[in-house]
């Protein structure tokens, strides 16, 4: 039986670029256009604006790679720089503001539709219907940037509390009452969509 080789980690790829091996920045990029582009499209909602901010954010890693500390994780720091760029490229293309959604304090609405914010929602299960994926990427577009990232961050990405913590540099209690607010206030705007 031979020994599977082992992949390097996301900051031994970072340190070998630091050093000038670039094939690793290409493995990075490769490792991440995936998942990071799939974020982006949902920040943004537009799949050309995703492009173009997915590159920002891998040329931003490529111009401060060196101010980089290998001692803290890649992902993190990953995703505040192309959160960054998404939310300047909205600011630049001055979209219209987030309607403002008044949300009754019903935990079991939140319960309710939270599964439509998690990962497992592949093309394979609920989000495969057409017209429900829409409304989901409709709702998601509409609210205010803090709640929208931090969705994404939570279910599709699947960041845990502290690396959100990390890549919006707010407290842990932050994460917690911010990411709650947010699926209610999803929850609201998806139910009232059903109903129209």
């Amino acid at each position: 039986m031979t020994e599977m080789t082992k992949q390097p980690s996301d900051e031994q790829l970072v340190a070998a670029y630091q050093r000038g091996d670039v094939d690793a920045f290409t493995q990075l990029v490769g490792r991440y256009e995936e998942e990071l582009y799939h974020f982006l499209v949902r920040f943004v909602g537009q799949t050309s604006l995703a492009e173009e901010a997915f590159q920002e954010a891998f040329m931003q890693v490529h111009i401060s790679v060196d101010r980089f500390d290998t001692s803290r994780r890649f992902r993190p720091w990953l995703y505040t720089i192309a959160a960054n760029k998404a939310r300047d490229m909205l600011r630049s293309r001055a979209r219209r503001p987030a309607v403002q959604i008044t949300v009754k304090d019903d935990e079991s609405d939140a319960d309710l539709w939270a599964h439509l914010l998690r990962d497992e929602t592949t093309p394979d299960n609920i989000l495969d219907q057409k017209e429900e994926k829409e409304k989901v990427q409709q709702v998601i577009a509409a609210m205010p940037d803090r709640f929208r990232e931090i969705l994404l961050m939570a279910y599709f990405q699947q960041l845990s509390y502290k690396e959100m913590a990390e890549t919006l540099e707010i407290p842990l209690g932050t994460v917690k009452s911010r990411l709650h607010a947010a699926v209610k206030s999803f929850a609201a705007e998806f139910k009232s969509k059903e109903t129209v």
